[in-house]
């Protein structure tokens, strides 16, 4: 699968969306827990920086439990974060298996990926992006 990275920016901060990476947990556009003005999956482009501020942006941003979404301030170099505590593992009820921590991802032709802070893992075997999830155990109504 292609890997795609886009990129949305204010002018002060870039928000960095990998579509591969997304398991579509909501929590960035659900009114609740999210930014509906500014992430909203129903229009294009999905992403729009310009409707909230740049510290709300970063302080949504961080709470994507996959990692898909990430940021860089448009006035410094970005970088990759590093986590630096020990490797966990949760299981996501009806959902991905989540590790977080840098983790180096071998696949079947011996290539090594390097995963860091959260990586998503396919649990219902449906994925078409597997060994991530992509949230299709939604659709599939994945129990487990």
């Amino acid at each position: 699968m292609k890997d795609i990275t886009k990129k949305y920016t204010n002018g002060e901060v870039t928000i960095v969306w990998k579509p591969n990476s997304c398991i579509h947990s909501t929590i960035c556009w659900k009114a609740a827990t999210g930014l509906p003005d500014a992430f909203n999956p129903a229009e294009r482009p999905w992403i729009k920086p310009e409707s909230a501020t740049t510290t709300q942006l970063v302080d949504q941003v961080k709470k994507c439990p996959s990692g898909a979404l990430s940021f860089y301030m448009n006035d410094t170099e970005p970088e990759v974060e590093k986590v630096t505590t020990e490797s966990i593992v949760e299981v996501v009820p009806d959902g991905p298996l989540l590790v977080y921590g840098n983790i180096t991802i071998k696949d079947k032709d011996g290539n090594e990926t390097q995963k860091n802070k959260v990586t998503a893992f396919c649990r219902c075997g449906q994925s078409g992006n597997k060994p991530y999830c992509d949230g299709t155990h939604r659709k599939v109504d994945f129990r487990g």
